[in-house]
């Protein structure tokens, strides 16, 4: 999972250190403590063979109606784009969410002109664009 998140970043990154570097022994703690507030899926074309990730945390809010979605990843080796991986992967992220009563699931999208065939691929899921998202460090 962590090794497909890397790829992604790296894919997104104007700056390399603008994500920093996946680091799994820093990572995997907090991943654990989340627990089930925490989900990853992976896809594989056959054992050993991961081509593609999604992970996903669960959040509160009262815009929300309660409890929601945030699919954090999703990302699909570029030799398995076209190829339904990542559709699959939303379906699966969308049964989840479904299953644990779920109102929302939102995304941050790259608005970089670059990421248009991204943002297209949400809108063609069901995802209606709502703004940009801003961030600021602690």
């Amino acid at each position: 999972v962590l090794t497909l998140v890397a790829e992604l970043l790296t894919e997104l990154a104007n700056d390399p250190a603008e994500f920093g570097q996946v680091d799994p022994p820093t990572l995997l703690p907090d991943l654990r403590a989340a627990g089930d507030r925490f989900t990853a899926f992976l896809a594989l074309t056959g054992p050993d063979r991961p081509v593609g990730v999604a992970t996903l945390s669960e959040a509160v809010a009262a815009y929300a109606g309660g409890r929601y979605g945030i699919l954090s990843e999703l990302y699909v080796r570029p030799e398995h784009r076209g190829t339904r991986v990542g559709t699959r992967l939303l379906e699966a992220v969308k049964a989840h969410g479904r299953s644990r009563g779920w109102r929302r699931l939102d995304v941050t999208a790259p608005p970089e002109a670059r990421w248009q065939r991204t943002v297209r691929f949400y809108e063609r899921h069901g995802f209606v664009f709502t703004g940009p998202k801003l961030r600021c460090a602690l």
